[in-house]
């Protein structure tokens, strides 16, 4: 595909505004302070426990089905839900947790510029970001809920309790740490706990194994399988612990997708790729490439990858509308070309050495990547 010639076919486009992780709390929201819609048809009720396994791709639990019954009898769903573009923890949970689109909260990637010291940060661990309220400065979702007075709650790994993106985009509920992440029975202790406080809750629980073990042995493993299985207990034991007439919604950040070996394109071994780029962010399956001369470097790009990747400018990339309304403020933070790959290749770089051993990955546009579950039911209630 050249440079300019628009979206692959096989790419699922997020509908903004309608049918995304942006949308989740605010629709939640709607049901606890009676302001708002919700667009997704969930269930009235005063409390309200959100679970969200990073990794669990709609078409991945669809093919698994069997490995997670609880889940997949809950008795309310959704068809096409997305995460954003790129289909990445960082800019998903930013999406969660601030209800706003990646072109307004401005975490667009697992690595991208950071606006003041413009070297490429890593949005996860923080090294090169700027000050949290400098990179999102607006209103959390989370913070508007607290605002009216309903009990928020965030249960999660201790270590993210004030990490950078914590503080940027998930800020405003009182943090309850999970110190043994693999005790399903204390997680579901902690969130019966948050559920209870207040007229009016909503509790966040998050839950990272499956997407760490996506990456280390691929998402097609038998390790998958057998992770996807506990996330299912975690999903039942928390029903099981939670009051009746509260309900839990499951949802995801990303997909993922197996790349092998011979599907890794390395930059460094093609000079081509390397002519006129200064910074070389993103992922494998979503690059930001960062140079004073975008046409010429997106052409190169586009015949060097073909019709394995989709090369696009900055500037068309936002004219698509991949991140939503945008605020041109953000503009240096996105690479000045960005390369979403197609199928199951992957662009490597030895700038960042991690990614050279992981198999399962995300972040470009495929359904398998891009579709998130959306399943929630009223706890009490029959299940059919």
């Amino acid at each position: 595909m050249s440079a300019g010639a628009g979206l692959a076919p096989e790419f699922l486009r997020p509908e903004h505004g309608r049918s995304t992780l942006a949308q989740l709390v605010p629709a939640i929201s709607s049901h606890l302070t009676g302001q708002g819609t919700d667009p997704f048809g969930l269930p009235d009720a005063q409390r309200y426990v959100l679970l969200l396994v990073d990794g669990m791709g709609a078409e991945l639990l669809n093919s698994h089905s069997g490995l997670a019954p609880h889940l997949t009898s809950m008795d309310g769903h959704l068809g096409t839900v997305t995460c954003a573009v790129p289909s990445t923890t960082a800019t998903s949970l930013s999406c969660l947790g601030t209800g706003a689109q990646p072109g307004r909260h401005g975490i667009l990637g697992y690595t991208f510029r950071s606006p003041l010291g413009g070297v490429v940060m890593n949005a996860l661990t923080w090294r090169g970001g700027d000050a949290p309220s400098v990179l999102q400065p607006h209103p959390t979702a989370f913070e508007k809920l607290v605002a009216r007075q309903v009990a928020v709650t965030s249960v999660g790994p201790e270590r993210f309790k004030r990490s950078g993106l914590t503080m940027a985009s998930l800020r405003g509920p009182e943090f309850v740490p999970v110190a043994d992440e693999d005790d399903i029975d204390l997680r579901a202790d902690l969130a019966r706990a948050a559920a209870d406080r207040g007229d009016h809750s909503l509790t966040y629980v998050y839950e990272r194994s499956l997407d760490h073990v996506g990456h280390g042995d691929g998402c097609e493993s038998s390790a998958w399988r057998r992770r996807l299985g506990w996330v299912d207990e975690l999903v039942e034991a928390l029903s099981e612990g939670l009051d009746p007439g509260t309900v839990l919604v499951v949802t995801a950040d990303h997909g993922m997708v197996d790349i092998p070996g011979d599907r890794r394109i390395v930059v460094e071994d093609d000079a081509s790729l390397l002519a006129d780029v200064d910074d070389i962010a993103g992922e494998p399956r979503f690059r930001h490439i960062y140079t004073d001369r975008p046409e010429e470097v997106a052409r190169r790009w586009s015949r060097a990858l073909g019709d394995r990747a989709c090369v696009l400018t900055a500037d068309e990339a936002i004219a698509a509308g991949l991140f939503g309304d945008w605020d041109p403020g953000l503009r240096s933070r996105l690479g000045d070309v960005v390369v979403p790959m197609r199928r199951d290749w992957a662009v490597m770089t030895e700038r960042q050495p991690q990614e050279m051993g992981l198999i399962g990955m995300h972040g470009s546009l495929t359904s398998v990547e891009m579709a998130v579950p959306l399943r929630w039911e009223t706890v009490g209630s029959p299940r059919w």
